[in-house]
């Protein structure tokens, strides 16, 4: 059974694959969606902050620069999502606060500070006294801190839903069924066959391909050996408190902190929702929420803010990051004509959501990766890019 033909055929419906859809239609290019649940995946998941200046870490200044024309991008893409949609995507402007809990914590807040100041990036030191006077729900120990306006967040899971509705109104088609197998025509990408539902064996015939499957991207059968992405999943746990009337505001701004070298982070949401995550576990396909990842997680944010035992738990989930072997996405064409990449984006995808729409949106109209773009291009872990920079090192 076959399909109509497309100019662009996205393998993916999370906020990667959905943002490429929305943005190559509204270049004028017919595009399809496949996936059997648009705006689901990790997306359902993540915390949403767009922490482009407390996320740096070292060995990362390339990716820093992505980062930071995303953050910067963010207002007037949430404006014109939310007029196009109608739909409120949950941004906040509200900033972030990292706090140190003990001297071990502050010697490691005041080195990132540091790079922050080398980088040419925002930051204010804090004493632990001014930390309490900006969040007064934490603890006394806290030791110090860093201020950080600049770093906002979303919520993903409004930004999905809202990033569905503009494809359908932008005239994308979704197809909600698994993708098999890509199809390879003549040395060219050429579509796909699907699996299961309605179209069960339809085949899709597509000019271009975009593989964004999150953690599964590398998965898809009939992918050249030498082209199948390089992505491998990353577990992380999650869980949802609600703050009742009597203890909001619980929280005035996104909260981030190392207790016992575990990163944590708490964002609470103006609709009383406050997220706390995540964990960071390198266990495959393993999505089990375990009760060792709550209790590691509460007890954390105990220490941070004794008064969260009293807030009601109302979920708890574990989703899969799609990690690169450099922790950096991987974007744009392939070595095998007609097919691209959007994948990769680790801890970073809600962040890079709009640069990576207007990346891919680019490379698929004109063919030409941007220049800020190119050092993340998927061949830079091909088997030739691989030996030249043995050979430059040596």
């Amino acid at each position: 059974m076959r399909s109509s033909h497309t100019d662009v055929l996205v393998v993916g419906g999370g906020i990667i694959g959905l943002v490429t859809a929305w943005r190559a239609a509204q270049r004028g290019l017919g595009v399809a969606v496949v996936d059997p649940e648009p705006g689901g995946g990790a997306a359902l998941v993540a915390a949403g902050m767009l922490a482009a200046v407390s996320e740096l870490d070292h060995g990362e200044q390339t990716l820093l620069g992505l980062n930071i024309a995303s953050a910067r991008l963010y207002p007037d893409f949430v404006a014109e999502l939310e007029s196009v949609t109608g739909r409120d995507t949950g941004y906040r402007a509200c900033g972030t606060l990292a706090v140190a809990l003990d001297s071990d914590d502050r010697a490691q807040l005041r080195e990132l500070h540091a790079l922050q100041r080398r980088s040419g990036l925002e930051s204010e030191w804090l004493t632990g006294r001014e930390c309490r006077r900006l969040e007064p729900m934490l603890a006394p120990g806290v030791r110090g801190g860093l201020r950080v306006d600049g770093d906002h967040q979303i919520d993903p899971r409004r930004l999905a839903a809202a990033l569905v509705t503009a494809c359908e109104r932008a005239g994308v088609v979704f197809h909600r069924a698994w993708a098999e197998r890509l199809r390879v025509v003549g040395d060219r990408a050429a579509g796909v066959t699907l699996a299961g539902g309605p179209e069960r064996g339809a085949e899709l015939d597509a000019g271009q391909v975009v593989i964004a499957g999150g953690s599964l991207s590398g998965r898809l059968a009939g992918v050249p050996d030498d082209v199948v992405a390089p992505v491998r999943p990353v577990k992380g746990q999650v869980l949802r408190l609600t703050v009742p009337c009597p203890y909001a505001p619980f929280l005035s701004r996104t909260l981030r902190a190392e207790v016992r070298g575990s990163h944590i982070y708490l964002v609470p949401r103006e609709n009383g929702e406050l997220v706390l995550g995540a964990t960071s576990e390198e266990l495959g396909w393993d999505t089990t929420v375990t009760a060792g990842g709550v209790y590691e997680l509460l007890r954390d944010a105990h220490e941070l803010l004794p008064g969260i035992t009293e807030l009601p738990l109302t979920e708890t989930r574990a989703g899969l990051r799609p990690t690169s072997p450099d922790n950096a996405p991987l974007l744009g064409p392939t070595a095998l004509p007609g097919l691209h990449l959007a994948t990769g984006h680790h801890r970073n995808g809600v962040l890079l959501t709009p640069v990576t729409g207007q990346v891919m949106a680019t490379v698929l109209t004109t063919g030409e990766l941007p220049d800020d773009a190119r050092p993340f291009a998927p061949g830079r872990f091909s088997p030739a890019a691989a030996s030249v920079r043995l050979e430059q090192h040596a």
